[in-house]
């Protein structure tokens, strides 16, 4: 009997031993390992795309209901700014004007290509002419999560930045301001302009050349991409077809504006292309340290396109035609039918970002509406940059503390001169670490370490 109680004790002692075993025991790396995963492992970038998106989704939906006020017909000053212009200038399309030089608004005249025409009018009946502003708030939410989504994709297709940087995308108050409050026409040219950015990724050439015209037919601030777009077709496609896209562009810019070209085409050139234009020193984020004289100057705008063709100049020769042989190289590899140059994803992303952003450091003036332009790409920039003594990366805080400055400068209004200041600082810190790091190097998964 006492043998027989033994063995049960052994058995109930062995199978107790069996469970403690079996029993996982977790540690803290087994508490973080879940969120360093999903934030910075590439295998679940569609998994945070998606919790950015669902949370954008909500905010914006909260901010249309929260900001955003209608008394009458009237709306308040901080959610409506050229609303009610776009809707005089468009009105008059509708009601059968053809002539760019009467077609004005309560902020002047129209001064944005023929695409950007049919865009309004389309809202202006969307609307009930114009008066129902939270329905076209409600169609700028739906574009702003269609930009987020496009611009997610072109980060996936990049090797050089980690997940986690997507989650900056949806850091600006100033961003979802201009979107969802405003109504600018600026953020539905940039949907095309990243649809184009993401179409070269996939080699659809054409399809990319189509997307550009379209997004230059909105606002012609696109023109800011065109040399790295340029460069990127004569190296993928060759001399002769890049010609031929080029054309394919121009004859798009024909057909939208076909109405106003057959009717008054010196006018419609004369105000939808608006190179010698002048901007308002009341309403300039990067040049308030200048006085209003030296700002409106015709030597100033010299200046600044002395030092954009410079820059660019300097990234051709250096950055973009460098590792492929050099500048003349590829101008005669061009014209060969045969060994094309081959340009990777972050090739075309990194020279089309920092085209833009050269543009952007020397442009005559920046308006709040144009932070539009460049704020999507500035965490993959920033991702590129390094010190250019020492050629180790920028450190993630300081990239984030940088990112934070330059959203405090386009929140400072109005602008100052220590704003305007900071932000010149920030871009030029910017631009020179991506000239100093280039090229940069691929992400690697870092491994998850607890002491």
């Amino acid at each position: 009997m006492l043998k027989v109680n033994q063995k049960k004790k052994k058995s109930a002692n062995r199978s107790r031993d069996v469970d403690n075993a079996s029993r996982k025991t977790y540690k803290i790396q087994d508490i973080i390992r879940v969120p360093f995963q999903l934030l910075c492992n590439p295998k679940y970038f569609w998994h945070l795309t998606a919790l950015l998106l669902i949370g954008e989704l909500v905010l914006n939906t909260v901010i249309i209901h929260k900001v955003s006020c209608k008394v009458d017909t009237q709306f308040y000053d901080d959610t409506e700014i050229d609303w009610v212009a776009y809707m005089q200038e468009v009105e008059g399309f509708i009601s059968g004007e053809r002539d760019y030089l009467k077609l004005k608004g309560d902020t002047g005249p129209l001064v944005y290509p023929a695409g950007f025409v049919y865009i309004y009018s389309f809202l202006y009946f969307l609307t009930d002419k114009g008066k129902n502003i939270r329905i076209a708030q409600y169609f700028f939410e739906a574009l702003y999560l269609v930009s987020q989504f496009i611009v997610c994709c072109i980060y996936h297709q990049s090797k050089k930045v980690p997940p986690y940087v997507i989650l900056l995308l949806g850091c600006s108050k100033r961003f979802h301001s201009i979107f969802v409050l405003r109504c600018f026409n600026d953020p539905v040219a940039m949907v095309f302009m990243f649809a184009c950015i993401l179409a070269m990724t996939y080699r659809r050439w054409t399809l990319s050349s189509v997307l550009f015209s379209l997004a230059l037919s909105i606002k012609m601030n696109v023109l800011l991409f065109f040399p790295a777009f340029g460069i990127i077709l004569w190296q993928a496609i060759g001399a002769y077809q890049t010609f031929g896209q080029l054309g394919l562009m121009v004859m798009i810019q024909g057909v939208i504006a076909y109405p106003f070209l057959s009717t008054y085409p010196s006018s419609y050139l004369q105000k939808a292309f608006e190179f010698n234009r002048v901007f308002d020193y009341t309403w300039t984020v990067n040049w308030r340290m200048l006085e209003e004289e030296t700002f409106v100057s015709g030597w100033f705008a010299k200046q600044l396109l002395a030092g954009h063709a410079f820059t660019l100049l300097m990234f051709i020769l250096n950055i973009w035609c460098e590792p492929k042989g050099g500048l003349m190289h590829v101008l005669k590899q061009g014209f060969s039918r045969h060994n094309r140059i081959s340009v990777s994803n972050d090739d075309i992303i990194c020279m089309m970002f920092t085209s833009n952003f050269i543009g952007i450091l020397f442009a005559r003036s920046l308006h709040y509406q144009f932070y539009s332009w460049y704020f999507q790409t500035l965490p993959y920039l920033l991702w590129q940059c390094a010190w250019t003594t020492t050629q180790k990366g920028f450190k993630s805080t300081s990239r984030i503390l940088i990112f934070i400055t330059i959203e405090g400068c386009w929140l400072t209004f109005p602008s100052t001169t220590n704003s305007s200041w900071t932000l010149f600082a920030c871009h030029l810190m910017i631009l020179l670490g991506i000239f100093g790091n280039a090229p940069a190097p691929n992400y690697k998964l870092p491994e998850l370490t607890y002491k």
